[in-house]
């Protein structure tokens, strides 16, 4: 890495979770890195505030920025911010990624990039890290490689450097990872996962069942490491037909 890119300021899309942890301890040493983080009426959203706040002093990066949007709450149509609308459970061994879920927001990663791109020109910074996550996604079409790349296109239309060399790019440094391969990278990386929340239900003990705990515990497991944040006893074990 030149000395050119150490000096380079980068915004990191934090949102508290695994991936994002992981990809802000990449970009915390390539880049001289700032975070923002959205709370949008998720159902866990004071948890995920939490765990990102601490996930960036951690990891000392430069700046937090906490963003207020309740447009996805009063548009509903989403499990993670409409109480009429269940989160479901994932059997232990259930297919996910199959179909796109009713957690799924929509077009919500067009909102946050976007507001990471405001604040990229106004900081000067050249880079936007974002932890998105194709393979091991729950299905979500705003996590694959081709949205990125329709993304840059927009930047490099709407933005002031455009397609110079001083242009923002967006990376996805994770984006064709298994979230067990994300987890010896986080750990070969000191990122700190004990920090990070990644259940759509609850905020004191993670829940365990819901397909996001799922895929966690599943790679925890294959990885061979216990995963560090608390569960609730009913939580499955992947693998087994048992419970934690």
């Amino acid at each position: 890495m030149s000395q050119l890119e150490h000096r380079r300021k980068s915004v990191i899309c934090l949102s508290g979770g695994m991936d994002s942890c992981v990809t802000a301890a990449i970009a915390s040493r390539e880049t001289e890195a700032y975070a923002v983080h959205f709370s949008y009426g998720q159902r866990t959203e004071a948890r995920e505030f939490e765990a990102a706040r601490a996930v960036a002093h951690r990891l000392k990066l430069r700046d937090f920025l906490h963003l207020k949007i309740d447009l996805f709450r009063q548009i509903g149509g989403s499990a993670l911010t409409d109480t009429d609308i269940a989160v479901p459970d994932a059997g232990p061994s259930e297919a996910i990624g199959e179909h796109i879920p009713v957690t799924y927001v929509p077009f919500r990663n067009a909102h946050f990039l976007s507001a990471a791109v405001s604040w990229a020109e106004v900081i000067g910074a050249t880079r936007i890290y974002i932890g998105a996550v194709e393979q091991d996604s729950s299905g979500y079409p705003d996590c694959r490689p081709a949205y990125y790349a329709a993304f840059q296109q927009l930047i490099n239309t709407g933005t002031r450097d455009g397609n110079t060399d001083e242009g923002i790019q967006v990376l996805t440094p994770l984006i064709a990872s298994s979230k067990a391969e994300i987890i010896r990278l986080g750990l070969e990386r000191n990122a700190p996962l004990d920090l990070t929340w990644s259940c759509y239900r609850e905020e004191q003990n993670a829940c365990g069942t819901c397909e996001s705990c799922v895929l966690r515990l599943r790679a925890f497991a294959a990885v061979g490491v216990p995963d560090p944040i608390p569960y609730a006893q009913h939580a499955y074990l992947p693998g087994t037909n048992h419970e934690v």
